[in-house]
């Protein structure tokens, strides 16, 4: 029985030695892993600096491939940390859950006040280190993501400014060539619009020849209204003539500013 007693206390020591080293294993990895997101938002906010601030450098070739290679640096770095201190996580989540078992299995009625006390401190400081972990990992992670679009916009940037002297020429010539659709359409327009003036001129004078044979009939058999028919047709003739100026002026004046 005794040595049933000291068996059970050296396990607990023992699960107590463990819980303790993991403990301080993963508070110094805490550590350098909220450091190494610090480190990160400042490179970010280096890197987001306007080019005029970054300029004063006197190698810009070396100070644009740097922050790529620490970027990628920090990167592996923060993936490989996050692993670690996830298997810490779970071999301190194995030593708590075996602690509770040996409280469970003790030969006494009850664990001693002591005994739990200890065990809720592990416990506590186990859910401690990880929320810190999962909250440090996802402000890392929300900058990564942050700064991987942002990335992402700068490329498309870029891009588009390389692009941008080809796509100019582009651009001028589809305006260019819509300009020459839209002068186009406006003279076929216009040409309708005449020919359609034309008809209606034709079928005018249509009726007022018919009306004239009409009159000169009536002059025939009356040659008293023959003066008065003569100068109706004078005053016609002129009336023509000054219409078909103005016809011909406003079609000149038409295709002038068309094709302006």
């Amino acid at each position: 029985m005794r040595k049933t007693m000291a068996d059970m206390g050296n396990l607990w020591e023992d699960l107590r030695r463990q819980a303790r080293q993991l403990e301080n294993e993963i508070d110094l990895k805490l550590v350098s892993f909220s450091k190494l997101g610090t480190s990160y938002s400042t490179q970010r906010d280096y890197e987001s600096l306007p080019l005029s601030l970054n300029s004063a450098s006197p190698q810009p070739e070396a100070s644009d491939t740097a922050p790529l290679l620490n970027k990628a640096s920090s990167e592996h770095m923060f993936d490989t940390m996050a692993m670690e201190i996830s298997q810490l996580l779970a071999k301190l989540t194995e030593v708590n859950d075996r602690m509770v078992e040996y409280t469970q299995n003790i030969s006494t009625s009850s664990p001693s006040a002591a005994l739990m006390h200890t065990l809720q401190r592990h416990r506590d400081i186990l859910q401690d280190y990880s929320h810190e972990f999962q909250k440090t990992k996802a402000n890392i992670t929300a900058m990564r993501e942050r700064e991987d679009l942002l990335g992402s916009v700068r490329r498309d940037i870029n891009a588009y400014k390389n692009s941008s002297s080809l796509n100019r020429r582009s651009d001028m010539y589809l305006k260019e060539h819509d300009h020459i659709r839209n002068s186009e359409r406006l003279v076929d327009e216009q040409i309708s619009i005449a020919i359609a003036t034309k008809e209606n001129l034709q079928s005018q004078g249509k009726f007022l020849n018919t009306i004239n044979q009409k009159v000169n009939a009536f002059a025939n058999r009356f040659p008293m209204i023959n003066s008065l028919v003569q100068k109706i047709n004078l005053r016609k003739r002129r009336d023509s003539i000054i219409l078909g100026l103005v016809i011909a002026v406003c079609v000149i004046l038409m295709i002038l500013f068309t094709f302006h």
